[in-house]
C-alpha cells in the first residue's frame, strides 16, 4: 500500500508542488474564512489537551510527569499537518474530523508549553486520492489546491491574530511541502515578515541545501540552525534506523518526493538537510533523545501502522532508549536513530512501519519532541530579547 504512495508521491514531487506558485499568482475566486483545528482564542482547542506522561525508564520503573500550557507565551507556532486525511476524495473536506485531532494532539500539542498554536484546517491531498483511490483524482491540482488553502490560513492569521509576534512554523510531511513553499513564496521575499521567523522547524520534508553549506538549495535566504542560539533558521531532518536505501523516498537528493524541496536542480553538491535536534551546536557528535508518544490509538487508514505505547496518561516518555546523529553516508543525509536502552530494556523498539523507503517518517516529529519543544522555547527567549518584534 505505502509502496504505492511513494510512487504517486513523485508526480506530487516533480511537478505539483513546483506548479503551485505559479497558481497562487493566479487570479482565484476570495477565500473563505479558515476553519482553525487550534486557536489559543477559541474554547475547543487540541492543542491544548492534557500533557501529563508516564515516563518510562529503560530497567522497567515509570513515574508521572506534569506539564501544562504556558499561559501567555512570547511567540506563535504556525502548525501544517501531515497527510492523515481518510476521506474519498482528492482533497480533504474542510472540516475538522478525528484524525486532524489526533495529529494536532500528537504532534503539536506539547508546543503549547512555549507558544500560541496555530494550526488551520487545509484541504489536504488525501491518503485515497495519494493510493490512487479516487477516480478521476489528480495529485497536481490537488497539491495546488492544498497550497492555496494553506496561503490563505495564514494570510488570515497574519491579519487577526499575529500582531507582531514572532512566528516558529512547524510541519511535517505534507505539511513540511506547503511550509517550504510558503517560506519561499510568502517569507523570503519581505524583509519584514522574515524578521518575525523565530524559526522553521520541517521535518521529513528532503530540505536542500549545497553541500557543506547551510542555504542556497530550498531556502535562498534562510539558513540551517547551527546552534540553540541562533533564529531565524530551519531544523529540518528524515529520521531512519540505518542508511536509507538507494531508492529511500527521504534523506537523499535524487529522491523522487524533491517536490517536498525546491529540488536538486541547478543545486552544486546537492544534500539533504539534517539538523540534529539533540545538540546545543551542530557539531556532527551524537546526542540523546527524549521522545513524546500519545497513548490513544490513531484513527483512520494510518491507525494499522502507527505505534501506540500503553499507559494510564496520555503521553508516554521513554528517556534513555534512543539516540540521534546526522550521518552523511553513501549519497544519504540522515537522522540516525540509534537503541541505547539497557540489557532487557523493556520498551517497545521503533520500527519501519511503512517499509524501508519511508524509513521512520511516522515518528520523525515524536521521537524528538522533548527536544524540539525546549529548543523552541530557548529560540523564542533569545528571539525576545534581541527585539525581534515589530
Amino acid at each position: 500500500m505505502f509502496r504505492r504512495i511513494g510512487a504517486l508521491a513523485a508526480l506530487v514531487a516533480s511537478f505539483a508542488i513546483a506548479c503551485a506558485g505559479f497558481a497562487a499568482a493566479a487570479a482565484a475566486p476570495a477565500a473563505a474564512e479558515t476553519l482553525w483545528l487550534c486557536n489559543p482564542r477559541f474554547a475547543s482547542n487540541p492543542c491544548l489537551s492534557s500533557e501529563q506522561a508516564t515516563v518510562a525508564l529503560g530497567n522497567g520503573a515509570t513515574f508521572l510527569q506534569p506539564a501544562q500550557p504556558a499561559s501567555n507565551p512570547p511567540v506563535d507556532c504556525f502548525y501544517v499537518y501531515p497527510t492523515v486525511s481518510s476521506e474519498p476524495f482528492q482533497n480533504a473536506t474542510v472540516t475538522i474530523g478525528p484524525e486532524e485531532e489526533a495529529i494536532a494532539v500528537a504532534q503539536a500539542s506539547r508546543f503549547s508549553q512555549v507558544c500560541k498554536v496555530y494550526a488551520p484546517i487545509y484541504p489536504q491531498l488525501t491518503i485515497p486520492a495519494i493510493q490512487g483511490e479516487v477516480a478521476g483524482a489528480s495529485v497536481t491540482e490537488g497539491a495546488i489546491i492544498a497550497y492555496l488553502g494553506v496561503v490563505s490560513a495564514f494570510e488570515e492569521y497574519l491579519t487577526k491574530y499575529n500582531e507582531g509576534r514572532g512566528i516558529v512554523l512547524i510541519g511535517h510531511s505534507q505539511g513540511a511541502a506547503m511550509l517550504e513553499q510558503l517560506i519561499r513564496e510568502q517569507i523570503e521575499p519581505y524583509p519584514w515578515l522574515r524578521k518575525r521567523l523565530v524559526s522553521a522547524i520541517i521535518l521529513g520534508g528532503n530540505v536542500i541545501v549545497p553541500e557543506g553549506k547551510p542555504a542556497g538549495g530550498t531556502f535562498k535566504d534562510v539558513p540551517a540552525c547551527a546552534s540553540v542560539l541562533q533564529t531565524g533558521c530551519v531544523l529540518a531532518y528524515s529520521s531512519f534506523l540505518e542508511t536509507p536505501p538507494e531508492h529511500a523516498l527521504f534523506g537523499r537528493p535524487e529522491s523522487s518526493v524533491l517536490g517536498l524541496g525546491s529540488g536538486a536542480a541547478g543545486v552544486e553538491d546537492p544534500q539533504v538537510l539534517c539538523v540534529n535536534p539533540t545538540l546545543l551546536v551542530q557539531n556532527g557528535s551524537e546526542g540523546a533523545l527524549f521522545p513524546y508518544y500519545p497513548t490513544t490509538p490513531f484513527p483512520g487508514k494510518l491507525g494499522p501502522v502507527v505505534q501506540v505505547p500503553k499507559a494510564p496518561t496520555p503521553w508516554v516518555t521513554t528517556p534513555g532508549e534512543y539516540s540521534a546523529q546526522c550521518r552523511h553516508e553513501d549519497g544519504a543525509s540522515w537522522l540516525n536513530l540509534k537503541f541505547v536502552g539497557p540489557p532487557g530494556d523493556p520498551r517497545e523498539r521503533i520500527k519501519e512501519t511503512l517499509g524501508e523507503f519511508w524509513g521512520t517518517h511516522l515518528v520523525d516529529v515524536n521521537v524528538a519532541l522533548g527536544n524540539l519543544v525546549p529548543l523552541v522555547g530557548m529560540q523564542s527567549l533569545l528571539y525576545e530579547l534581541g527585539g525581534g518584534s515589530l
